[in-house]
């Protein structure tokens, strides 16, 4: 059995990350200060919020433009610090 590689990523390119967490107002400001933090000048015009049917989750979507690997190791890493962040994708 082979493994597979993962896909090669040609930075800078547009990558989408989803925030999964619970519905509060700090979880919203917990990811909007994570992403100006690590990526400033991101295109607020492209974050979508998905609220859960009973309206205890939210899923949030930024589209940053991506430099490396590297940055996105610590964005992800930022974000999962708060405990409303149940998920990052």
């Amino acid at each position: 059995m082979t493994e597979q590689e993962p896909p090669k990523i040609d930075f800078p390119c547009d990558y989408p990350i989803k925030v999964l967490g619970e519905t509060h107002t700090s979880f919203n400001e917990h990811v909007l200060a994570v992403m100006e933090s690590h990526a400033p000048g991101f295109n607020r015009q492209k974050i979508t919020i998905r609220d859960s049917s009973k309206g205890n989750w939210q899923a949030i979507t930024v589209v940053i433009t991506a430099t490396g690997k590297p940055q996105l190791d610590r964005i992800f890493a930022a974000l999962k610090t708060s405990p409303r962040v149940k998920m990052v994708l």
